[in-house]
């Protein structure tokens, strides 16, 4: 029974914690969205506290309103009890994941891709492949020239159009090393987190990423034995998937004997940095999660530390920046990719209006909860058009993906587009840097 597996997963001392002073609401999304209690932080841990304390029976609609949640964790900033929202949502996912019957093709889809696909990197590798070649081959014109992807729904088909080109090859193959070495002195030995997605569909930011920090002095090491982080896992309810993929990730970057652990999606780094907590009842890791969780900094963190602004060729253009809501909210990191963007010489920064609510897109929030996920993306672009920026950057996979499907909708293909960070930042690096 939910009621029963809610009871025996919630931390009751942090739901207690909530002094109900509605200090979250105005950073809430979906609360801004709905004007609803039941959907903004306070209601949610209301209802959750309702079950745990026995007076309340856990409906569809409690399932509905934990579902609709983004994630996002822009209440934990604003909330002064300190109260880890993000922590108690997932409690509340993984019950509802251990009793819930969803259709067959539902499971069909989540076994796949939790357990069969995303924990291993070859097959993710393969499946790039794939897609590579349907978009190489001429099969992807076809395709929509026919009007297939009309199957879709209007979500998938926005991701489609703007999908990047995928890689077969993994990132030790196109560097064809595991370890690069630091240009001119070695300042600290730092392991690259790659991730699963990543590696796939984003690989040139990922060795634009090795080679930014080369440049800033670190010996970069590519952990071989490292897997998926465990965020999608992790936010969908498969905790326990999500702490095997901990516990490998773990033992691979102390194998490397690495001084930092870098990440370059704020997604993956949220969960990376927290892995302590999402081990704390394992004895046997403890340890080894707090010394991994130490270790790990977002790329901008590590460029602003080392990065020499004067090696940048001037870029006489408009940049603005959408926040990545885990980068922010859960990693702390805010200033550090601002700071970079407005030290490239020639560059005018404008800040964008609400740069730090969330986009919609929240992992796989988009695709599953895409009226929510819409409305917030266009709220967003109308923010986003103000700015007359000529370059919209973030730094998250999802949230870069989102921002061009958002440009795309809103007709600003020809004057704006969205970029990586890190991509941006290897533009305009000067050539004999490279």
């Amino acid at each position: 029974m939910l009621k029963e597996a809610l009871q025996k997963n919630l931390d009751y001392e942090e739901l207690a914690n909530c002094m109900r002073c509605g200090f979250c609401q105005p950073a809430c999304p979906t609360f801004r969205e709905t004007g609803y209690e039941a959907a903004s932080p306070r209601g949610r841990i209301a209802l959750m506290k309702a079950v745990a304390d026995g007076v309340m029976e856990p409906d569809q609609d409690f399932v509905d309103q934990m579902n609709l949640c983004l994630g996002c964790r822009a209440c934990e900033p604003v909330c002064p009890a300190g109260v880890p929202y993000g922590q108690l949502i997932e409690q509340t996912r993984e019950a509802i994941e251990q009793v819930q019957e969803h259709p067959w093709y539902v499971r069909l889809v989540r076994k796949t891709a939790f357990t069969h696909l995303f924990p291993h990197q070859r097959r993710l590798n393969l499946l790039g492949g794939l897609l590579g070649f349907y978009q190489r081959s001429g099969l992807q014109t076809a395709v929509r020239k026919l009007g297939v992807l009309n199957i879709l729904p209007k979500q998938m088909r926005e991701m489609e159009a703007i999908m990047p080109d995928a890689s077969a090859k993994s990132l030790t193959d196109r560097l064809g090393a595991t370890v690069i070495p630091a240009v001119g002195e070695r300042k600290r030995r730092v392991g690259m987190f790659h991730g699963c997605i990543m590696d796939v569909l984003f690989q040139d930011t990922n060795i634009n990423t090795v080679r930014l920090l080369a440049e800033a002095g670190c010996e970069v090491v590519i952990a071989p034995d490292q897997v998926c982080c465990g965020a999608l896992h992790a936010h969908s309810g498969e905790r326990e998937a999500a702490k095997s993929l901990a516990r490998k990730n773990i033992a691979a970057f102390q194998e490397a004997e690495v001084d930092l652990i870098i990440s370059n999606a704020g997604g993956c780094g949220a969960l990376l940095q927290e892995y302590d907590h999402l081990l704390h009842d394992d004895p046997e890791w403890q340890e080894q999660a707090k010394w991994f969780a130490a270790r790990v900094k977002d790329v901008s963190e590590v460029l602003t530390m080392s990065a020499e602004p004067q090696a940048w060729d001037p870029l006489p253009q408009r940049v603005t920046y959408q926040s990545s809501c885990h980068l922010r909210n859960g990693m702390k990191v805010t200033k550090e990719p601002v700071n970079l963007l407005q030290s490239i010489p020639g560059a005018t920064y404008v800040p964008l209006k609400e740069g730090d609510r969330c986009c919609g897109s929240a992992g796989i929030y988009n695709l599953v909860q895409p009226e929510m996920a819409g409305s917030l993306l266009d709220e967003k672009m109308g923010h986003v058009a103000a700015t007359q920026a000529d370059i919209l950057v973030t730094s998250n996979p999802g949230c870069l993906l989102q921002m061009k499907a958002g440009i795309k909708r809103a007709g600003l293909e020809d004057r704006m587009e969205a970029v990586h960070l890190v991509d941006l930042l290897a533009r305009v690096q000067k050539k004999e840097a490279n």
